[in-house]
């Protein structure tokens, strides 16, 4: 129950000096992390959006410099848009990618689906440029970066039509989307 864990949590308070969240789905993760954030006076990390989201960027900015290519140039696919799929989103905007596409296991969030949650909706209004609308086959096409944090496989034959020197970031686990 998230008003439990967030109550819970602000009378743990005194006990500790840091709020580190773990293994609590989306969307309700947003909530306690804002929650929590609002009601404490210690740094708050939910490792699930923030720990992944930092490795991420990390092992970006690795890979486009070994391959001498612009970050700010690179089309991005993530399947997945769960709580590392929405934060790996957001730490790459915010390092200024542009064209970023992220995929549900509904196909692409655009702002022209009338399912997706406030945490979905809110990023298909600052993704998805190029306004695709279908699924992983029409985002993969072209695109420079794949990220998975989805529990989804991807065929070889759509990774063929990525851009070449292409990377590729299966990070799935217990089973990465598609294997080395």
């Amino acid at each position: 129950d998230t008003d439990e864990i967030v109550e819970t949590i602000i009378r743990l308070r005194p006990t500790f000096g840091a709020v580190n969240l773990e293994d609590i789905s989306a969307p309700r993760c947003f909530e306690i992390e804002r929650r929590v954030i609002e009601a404490l006076d210690c740094p708050v990390f939910h490792d699930d959006q923030h720990g992944t989201a930092i490795v991420v960027l990390a092992a970006l900015l690795g890979a486009v410099k070994a391959l001498d290519r612009d970050i700010h140039s690179l089309k991005v696919v993530i399947s997945g848009a769960g709580a590392a799929g929405i934060a790996c989103a957001n730490i790459l905007l915010a390092k200024g990618i542009g064209d970023i596409t992220v995929l549900d296991s509904q196909g692409i969030v655009h702002s022209g689906r009338n399912d997706l949650n406030p945490f979905k909706a809110e990023l298909a209004g600052r993704s998805n440029p190029r306004g695709l609308t279908h699924g992983m086959a029409e985002a993969l096409e072209g695109a420079d970066v794949f990220m998975g944090v989805s529990a989804g496989l991807v065929p070889e034959e759509l990774i063929a039509t990525m851009a070449p020197d292409c990377i590729v970031f299966a990070m799935s686990n217990p089973d990465p989307e598609i294997h080395p």
